[in-house]
């Protein structure tokens, strides 16, 4: 099962590049195995000035889960320039679902992925 926690890792490498690339200066990343579905929390601040680029994080992360695109692309993740949006499509591809809270000052994300036996 082993390529299924790196695309768990890719996952939390790619919010922490897309959070770094809008000012981030405090990150919290924890994932925790409930059975068969890994939680990803994640929390971080942010500049406000990007704040604009937050809606991303709502428009791409409730994307349907692709496993068909995931298998292809999952090692893609992490590979484009910091903060672009497609890097989060490709996230939204690979979960199950997201619970997103933006604040003024910070965002929680709780990121759910089923993970399923190779």
């Amino acid at each position: 099962m082993i390529h299924e926690e790196k695309k768990v890792a890719k996952i939390v490498e790619e919010l922490t590049m897309f959070f770094f690339s809008i000012g981030a200066t405090e990150m919290e990343s924890s994932i925790k195995r409930e059975g068969s579905l890994d939680i990803i929390h994640f929390k971080s601040n942010y500049n406000p000035y990007y704040r604009s680029n937050l809606h991303y994080l709502e428009k791409y992360l409730n994307e349907p889960r692709n496993e068909g695109l995931e298998d292809i692309y999952w090692e893609l993740a992490g590979s484009g320039e910091p903060g672009e949006s497609s890097q989060l499509l490709l996230i939204g591809l690979m979960i199950d679902r997201a619970q997103i809270q933006i604040g003024e000052s910070q965002v929680e994300l709780r990121l759910f992925k089923e993970m399923r036996a190779e």
